[in-house]
């Protein structure tokens, strides 16, 4: 990585296109869904530190890949002290807690700074920004679902959940995963048969409106069937969380979809055959993860 931030950078429409520009291979899209979901769901309810070892990985992938497309742009990024941080704040999270968190996001931050100082001048305010906006979009951010599971100080589990039963952090956490696989489907599922109306055309021009009403729909009947048979809550908090996750699973899509069309690339990387890169699944799960802990905190705050 020599590129620095400094070097003018290529014109908009000479911007190399990482990605390829087929469509998406279904067969190999549904595989690797189903692959990770058994990866995540397995780890989740089953070996705990598995779990945050999996997110981490997710973190570290993720860092890469925007790294790397910014760096494409011309834009060199602190990689070391960016993947640091993306293998300590889950596992922060998980055993610190929200305060840990906070207090390893500010490390990070400040590692990122004293590591380009002593670097050349040469880009150093782009880098440090771009540096920092990386940090907060993805280690952080995805930390928030860690820290479903941290039960206190001194309970966090190693191995199996303590006597085969998990806190309900897990199923809250697992409630956030289904609201965003619903506002997914359900939206894509409408979106294709009677979308009509662009939602945000010069940002992504194929979600509608009408796809965006579908998510809300199936999310708030998912909602309601996990309030009641998983977490033990009241049906209308199920239409509070759909709500919820549906703005925030679409603001995180859209998020990413703006960097993406102002970086040139169609997805972050290939590494995920039928799917892209690791972002493109993640950019709803990151801005979902702090809205479903929010959401969580407060009711529980409230009764």
């Amino acid at each position: 990585m020599t590129e620095h931030a400094g070097r003018r950078r290529p014109p908009r429409t000479a911007r190399p296109n990482p990605t390829p520009k087929a469509g998406r291979d279904l067969p190999a899209a549904i595989g690797v869904g189903l692959g990770l979901l058994v990866v995540v769901l397995g780890t989740l309810f089953f070996l705990p530190l598995g779990f945050v070892a999996v997110v981490t990985g997710f973190a570290c992938l993720g860092v890469w890949e925007v790294a790397r497309a910014l760096e494409s742009y011309g834009i060199r990024v602190t990689i070391a002290p960016l993947m640091l941080a993306s293998v300590a704040l889950p596992f922060v999270s998980y055993f610190g807690g929200l305060e840990a968190l906070l207090y390893g996001v500010v490390a990070g931050a400040f590692a990122i700074l004293v590591w380009r100082s002593a670097e050349s001048a040469e880009g150093a305010a782009p880098s440090i920004y771009a540096s920092i906006f990386i940090l907060a979009w993805v280690p952080f951010f995805i930390s928030f679902a860690v820290l479903a599971m941290h039960t206190g100080v001194g309970q966090a589990s190693i191995g199996l959940w303590p006597g085969g039963q998990a806190p309900q952090g897990v199923f809250q956490l697992m409630t956030m995963l289904l609201l965003v696989v619903a506002n997914d489907t359900f939206g894509y599922l409408v979106g294709a048969s009677l979308g009509k109306h662009p939602m945000a055309p010069k940002i992504s021009p194929k979600k509608s409106w009408e796809g965006f009403a579908g998510s809300v729909a199936g999310a708030v009947l998912i909602g309601i069937l996990a309030c009641v048979f998983f977490l033990d809550k009241p049906w209308w908090l199920g239409v509070v969380l759909a709500i919820g996750m549906v703005g925030a699973a679409t603001a995180g899509d859209l998020a990413e979809s703006m960097v993406k069309r102002e970086l040139g690339v169609k997805d972050m990387s290939s590494i995920l055959p039928g799917h892209g890169g690791v972002m493109d699944r993640l950019d709803s799960v990151l801005f979902a993860a702090p809205v479903a802990f929010i959401l969580f905190h407060v009711f529980e705050n409230a009764h």
